[in-house]
């Protein structure tokens, strides 16, 4: 996606509070994880998470509820994640 598609994409969400339930809604369909989602939406991580980790909380409990769970499910398999990302790498490299 690029620079300007992001920019029309975020500007399709007038509603701030729509635009954050939407992400939560698409990271706990999706299992996303917050990088998947933010490449989604057109936004940097850390505005994703900031979303959902503190504004989505006053917007809408269970949902927050959810995603927590789901960020929570990521942070403990990111390190393997991590390990298999840099096993990919270096057999690519082998190739």
């Amino acid at each position: 996606m690029s620079v300007k598609e992001s920019v029309f994409f975020y500007n399709c969400y007038p509603d701030r509070n729509k635009f954050i339930e939407d992400m939560a809604r698409y990271l706990i369909d999706n299992e996303a994880t917050v990088r998947k989602t933010a490449l989604r939406f057109g936004i940097s991580k850390s505005t994703v998470h900031k979303n959902l980790t503190v504004y989505l909380k006053d917007i809408n409990q269970t949902l927050f509820s959810e995603t927590e769970k789901i960020l929570q499910k990521n942070k403990s398999e990111r390190h393997l994640r991590g390990g298999l990302a840099t096993k990919k790498k270096y057999m690519d490299a082998k190739k």
